[in-house]
């Protein structure tokens, strides 16, 4: 997702300060007077988005899903709020000798909506059902360090298109679960893996209740949770409403009654009703907003600025041979953007250019490591062309860059479409135009069906700061969100060195050398990196943004009128 490690990070101790959280919540801003309309039901309204699946754990890679996931199932792990840095939740502890067997042990008390605890059996039976590969769940990859994971999970021997099918596993459960008793479980990993116990805040390692499994369809729509928040209902394409959850456990409790995630056509509608106080919080201010800071003036004391670990790539469908190209063409491409202008002209210099696949303000990124490939070369970028044509590849007249249409990419992929016309010349052969889907659901899901037909916009939202979490699920073999379906054996093999490495700047160095092997064959074209710009309505406060980018729902309160 989105759409997330050194020892200091393995051991639960602060990484970094990010120094991402801000407060916002003033008197800026138009519209309103008097008394606080949220106060009388305690209700807020948060830019929300369409899942693309739906609120299984296991099965949600996106941020439309994931952003409420996270509030509503809690997990053994959670993530401090201003430095990402991970701590118990509702694991009392995670204890290893050796980073291959854990003891994972539950606080006890915990507390399901429908009213049954949460044991241990909630775990196990959940990763081993989001492993078992007939489930067809995203997050399967994410199990793979787990003992007996390749008897659960099998791959199509010929690939999406093929005729072949996945064999049926051996078994649905793995043999690196165990469960000792109520609040016990262990798990047996297939080599040691340091980073583990940060993985386990990630969505994927929640816990499911006993009545997902009755009706899994069903419970995806209307979730059984055990997190801060309950789930209310979804009304598809419309809204999403989640409600404090009396019986949490947790330290800190929900300081509103109710959110309700309103759903826009795109990001200029969402802003204005923010500017007229009819919205109290979105993370995605328009380019039509930040163009000479005019949001800035428009909310004045409401506005937010920071950091966040995310970054803005461009894809290719490694899996189509007409538009997957070879790696000498998708290096013309990446060396005929100008990601300079369009960061100043488009974001008001709210994004920065990056020549990395990694977010700068995590742990092990390496500037540089895109070296020349991510820099502006109309020259090269025709050189490079040419020996694309030379080895055989002939691109196809109309190339599109895919994004999805309602949000505000159509300013950034239109002003990508012309830096590389542009940069290619008129004899390039081919023309680079920019194609919209409706929406962000239709989007991913062509995407994970491997159905796309062009360059696509891919972003990544850290899960946790760290150079692990931009390479092994993007770019590793099989991986969940590896959405161009790259493979390169030498790429797993350093990968797999570095997951297994003891020693935390071991580890560290062979991740950067991994991602250098990226520049090889360029699956996916770094662009820039998300700087942070949100804002709220003038009748709630105390906002904080976390450095994955999102509100923290814990933090927003109704202001006293």
């Amino acid at each position: 997702m989105r759409v997330t490690k050194g020892a200091k990070i393995a051991t639960g101790t602060a990484l970094l300060a990010l120094g991402v959280a801000a407060c916002g919540g003033g008197s800026g801003g138009s519209g309103g007077g008097g008394d606080n309309p949220r106060a009388a039901n305690g209700t807020v309204y948060i830019r929300g988005c369409e899942p693309q699946t739906g609120f299984v754990p296991g099965n949600i890679n996106e941020t439309c899903g994931g952003t409420i996931n996270d509030f509503v199932y809690s997990k053994l792990v959670k993530y401090n709020t201003d430095t990402a840095a991970p701590e118990l939740d509702e694991a009392a502890s995670i204890d290893t000798t050796d980073n291959t067997v854990w003891t994972i042990k539950l606080k006890p008390g915990l507390k399901w909506t429908d009213g049954t605890p949460v044991t241990a059996k909630n775990y196990v039976d959940a990763w081993n059902y989001t492993a078992y590969s007939p489930n067809a769940q995203l997050g399967s990859f994410w199990f793979g360090d787990i003992k007996g994971f390749d008897k659960v999970n099998t791959q199509d021997p010929d690939g999406p298109d093929g005729p072949k099918q996945a064999p049926k596993p051996e078994t649905d459960k793995m043999s690196g679960l165990e469960v000792v008793d109520d609040l016990t479980f262990k798990v047996t990993l297939t080599s040691p893996v340091a980073v583990f116990r940060t993985k386990l805040g990630y969505s994927t390692f929640a816990p499911l209740p006993d009545a997902f499994f009755k009706d899994p369809k069903g419970f995806a729509s209307n979730p059984i949770t055990n997190g801060p928040f309950k789930f209310v209902k979804w009304d598809h394409n419309s809204q999403i409403v989640v409600a404090a959850n009396p019986d949490y456990a947790g330290a800190e409790k929900p300081k509103v009654k109710q959110i309700v995630y309103k759903m826009y056509k795109d990001d200029d509608a969402a802003y204005a009703d923010l500017v007229s106080n009819n919205l109290d919080f979105t993370e995605l201010i328009p380019p039509s907003a930040l163009a000479g800071d005019k949001w800035k003036s428009d909310l004045g004391d409401r506005a937010i600025e920071g950091q966040q670990g995310t970054i803005q790539t461009v894809t290719f469908p490694l899996y189509d041979k007409e538009f997957g190209g070879n790696a000498d063409f998708r290096k013309a491409i990446s060396m005929a953007i100008d990601r300079k202008t369009i960061t100043d002209k488009i974001f008001n210099k709210g994004r920065v250019p990056i020549d990395s696949w990694v977010s700068p303000i995590v742990e092990g990124y390496k500037a540089g490591s895109c070296g020349e490939l991510c820099t502006y070369d109309p020259a090269k970028a025709k050189e490079y062309l040419a020996k694309a044509k030379a080895a055989g590849y002939t691109p196809p007249k109309e190339f599109p860059i895919w994004y999805n249409g309602d949000s505000a990419h159509k300013e950034w992929v239109d002003a990508t479409a012309n830096s590389i016309n542009q940069a290619l010349g008129s004899d390039a052969g081919f023309t680079v135009v920019g194609k919209a889907m409706p929406t962000f659901a239709e989007f991913r899901d062509t995407i994970t069906q491997h159905k796309i037909k062009g360059m696509f916009r891919t972003g990544w939202q850290m899960d946790y700061p760290h150079i692990e979490d931009f390479l092994n699920p993007l770019y590793k073999t099989g991986a969940s969100s590896n959405d161009g379906l790259y493979s390169n054996k030498a790429l797993d093999e350093k990968l797999h060195e570095a997951d297994t490495s003891t020693d935390p700047a071991q580890a560290t160095a062979h991740y950067q050398e991994a991602e250098a092997m990226l520049a090889q064959d360029l699956p996916a074209i770094p662009l820039w990196s998300y700087g942070l710009q949100a804002g709220t309505s003038k009748w709630v406060t105390g906002v904080k943004v976390t450095p994955f980018g999102e509100l923290d729902p814990l933090s927003i309160a109704i202001k006293e009128a």
